[in-house]
């Protein structure tokens, strides 16, 4: 008699877990913990968010790549799947710059008269875009290159390529994220000096922490190439990390060309 739970299919019934509702959970705390520390009440809150919010991510890749790699669960019928969702969570992230795009023409485009009647609002100092947020952009532009390099070097079989193209890239990634935090240092105008600095800091801020969080992917795929994870055919967990890291590169441009450039450069009458 054949066993009751002989898997006769391509799907993987996925077990139970307790990791989406720690990191809703995680989600949570740390949003409020964020609002928290922009009123200046405390910022434990939010680290204490931020810190479940990695241990979810340690725990839940964990069990993911122990499904790819070690239970065999990650047919290709599951791949196809697996990519349809990693689409669709790049195309809700999409949604959310939107929102932020949205706010900041809505306000440039047509500025009230407690602005001044023009934009940028009078007394905002806004940033050289051809200086640091230029080099900014040749940095996530070379990045963008370098993890295509290493995308193809998996393909074709040739593991040191992948790493080193790997490791070029989370350089690049932590460079773009020391120059805007010494950009963010040397501002002149703050998140809560009004609605140039909400705007600019939410949509520069919220893109800056995406750049972390896909460096962070970046470092577990290079964890998993010196492992010798990847296959050739087989390298979803690589594609899926591209696929933001070059999401991430596209919004940049966007933000480089409406808020650094267009939207920083002569003051627009009303």
């Amino acid at each position: 008699m054949a066993e009751a739970h002989t898997k006769d299919h391509e799907y993987h019934m996925v077990e139970p877990s307790a990791w989406p509702a720690l990191g809703a959970l995680s989600a949570g705390v740390t949003a409020v913990g964020a609002i928290l520390f922009m009123q200046d009440v405390t910022v434990w809150v939010m680290l204490v968010g931020l810190i479940l919010v990695f241990y979810t991510m340690f725990v839940w890749w964990r069990d993911v790549v122990r499904e790819a790699e070690i239970s065999g669960d990650h047919t290709p019928v599951v791949q196809l799947g697996l990519r349809y969702g990693m689409v669709l969570f790049i195309a809700s992230e999409v949604m959310f710059f939107v929102a932020w795009f949205w706010a900041y023409f809505n306000a440039s485009l047509f500025p009230t008269l407690e602005m001044g009647g023009i934009w940028p609002p009078e007394g905002i100092v806004t940033f050289d875009a051809w200086d640091l947020p230029f080099l900014n952009t040749l940095i996530l532009l070379a990045s963008g290159t370098t993890v295509t390099w290493a995308h193809h070097a998996l393909r074709e079989g040739n593991r040191r390529g992948l790493i080193l193209g790997l490791w070029f890239t989370i350089i690049l990634g932590v460079c773009f994220t020391c120059v805007q935090a010494y950009e963010y240092a040397h501002a002149v105008f703050s998140f809560t000096g009004g609605i140039y600095g909400s705007t600019f800091y939410m949509a520069t801020g919220f893109h800056g922490f995406h750049v972390l969080v896909g460096t962070i992917f970046l470092i577990v795929c290079l964890v998993r190439a010196y492992a010798g994870h990847f296959k050739p055919d087989q390298h979803f967990g690589f594609e899926a990390a591209a696929w933001y890291w070059h999401f991430v590169d596209v919004v940049w441009i966007f933000l480089f060309c409406s808020i650094y450039w267009w939207g920083s450069g002569v003051p627009m009458a009303h």
